[in-house]
């Protein structure tokens, strides 16, 4: 079976990194489902990330690995981490101990485009 065969449709985890070294992790409320967050994960936030249970990302502001909630205490627990079709990108399914998004929003994703303005998600 070749690489990209592989990759697709066979069993084997073989994350694929921009050139970068990066992939798209989407994190979602493992409980409703609800979009908490998008970051980037490396090889070193990734391995962190499987080995502790808690999710770790790859901050491109600071070139370093991230631990989500080292500062705040709102760390993301991860229960699975869904993979897409060319493993390039992964949904981490998690629960929150608290705000995920820096604001003190419980997601990254409290407004909503209507016309040209933003406006709050109605809850």
């Amino acid at each position: 079976m070749s690489d990209r065969s592989e990759r697709e449709a066979g069993r084997s985890f073989m994350p694929k990194f921009d050139d970068k070294g990066l992939l798209s992790a989407v994190v979602v409320h493992h409980e409703t489902r609800d979009v908490l967050m998008v970051a980037f994960m490396d090889v070193e936030a990734l391995n962190a990330t499987r080995e502790t249970g808690v999710a770790h990302f790859h901050s491109r502001s600071r070139g370093k690995l991230w631990k989500k909630g080292e500062s705040s205490g709102n760390i993301l627990k991860v229960h699975e981490i869904l993979v897409d079709c060319d493993q390039d990108a992964f949904v981490l399914s998690c629960t929150p101990a608290g705000p995920t998004c820096h604001t003190g929003a419980r997601s990254c994703f409290y407004r909503v485009l209507q016309d040209d303005a933003l406006e709050p998600v109605k809850t």
